[in-house]
């Protein structure tokens, strides 16, 4: 018992550092998504499945699958200095592809949510 308490106390602030040191990218209101589409150079990412973006998509969205086997391959065809807009059925997804992409040296991220939200928020869908 006394060799598993230093232990412990070791994992859970070796935890806690690693929280403190992970990123997070912000994540934007349909209202706040629709200023940052203004702005020149602002790429709009969807992360859906291509089934999903052929039912529906925002307006200037480029599909880019993060379930696909070459995710990080099309990420890295990206430009890391410039700002991306991600969304997918509810922001889990655009959540992880942020995290991936963060890995990857990209810094200006927005996570945007869920297609259905952006549309009800007034996006322009296609």
């Amino acid at each position: 018992m006394k060799q598993l308490l230093p232990f412990l106390c070791g994992l859970a602030l070796a935890t806690s550092v690693a929280s403190a040191h992970a990123q997070t990218a912000p994540t934007a209101t349909p209202q706040q998504t629709q200023q940052l589409l203004t702005k020149p150079g602002v790429v709009l990412l969807d992360v859906r499945t291509p089934t999903e973006f052929a039912a529906g998509h925002l307006r200037g969205a480029r599909n880019v699958n993060f379930l696909s086997t070459d995710f990080a391959d099309q990420v890295a065809k990206l430009d890391p200095g410039a700002t991306y807009v991600l969304y997918c059925k509810s922001g889990n997804r655009s959540s992880q592809a942020i995290a991936l992409m963060q890995q990857k040296g990209f810094k200006q991220l927005f996570n945007a949510g869920g297609f259905e939200a952006l549309k009800a928020g007034g996006l322009t869908a296609e």
